[in-house]
């Protein structure tokens, strides 16, 4: 039996890379810890929201570094049909070249001139 215990975690750890269990889009949810990632990788960012109170997260990045691939809000499965009740904002970067840059995210209500929050999630890329 112990014998068998190798071949049989090795044929598990290539059928989970294969089948792109070890891999997959990192997202990130505190902006307190930085994003390491590489060029050509996607990563989110994703947010507590709720629009349906006039608030939105407006987003900044470096162009020249990050491409925005996704920007999309899903209203928690629990509020369904509710009015007032939030859910996450997400937002698909995809790293261009290597280098540090920052995504600066506001909350705020866009006629309002005082934010509610922000987030500066740092990046660095390699």
């Amino acid at each position: 039996m112990k014998g068998l215990l190798a071949p049989v975690m090795a044929s598990i750890l290539i059928a989970c890379l294969v089948a792109g269990c070890g891999g997959g889009v990192r997202t990130y949810v505190d902006a307190g810890r930085e994003i390491k990632t590489r060029v050509d990788q996607e990563f989110i960012i994703a947010l507590d929201s709720n629009p349906t109170t006039g608030y939105r997260w407006q987003e900044g990045h470096d162009v020249t570094m990050l491409s925005l691939v996704e920007d999309r809000y899903e209203p928690d499965e629990k509020a369904e049909g509710l009015v007032g009740v939030g859910g996450t904002q997400y937002y698909r970067f995809k790293a261009l070249r290597k280098g540090s840059t920052e995504v600066i995210l506001v909350y705020m209500r866009p006629w309002e001139e005082e934010t509610a929050s922000d987030r500066v999630f740092r990046v660095t890329i390699e």
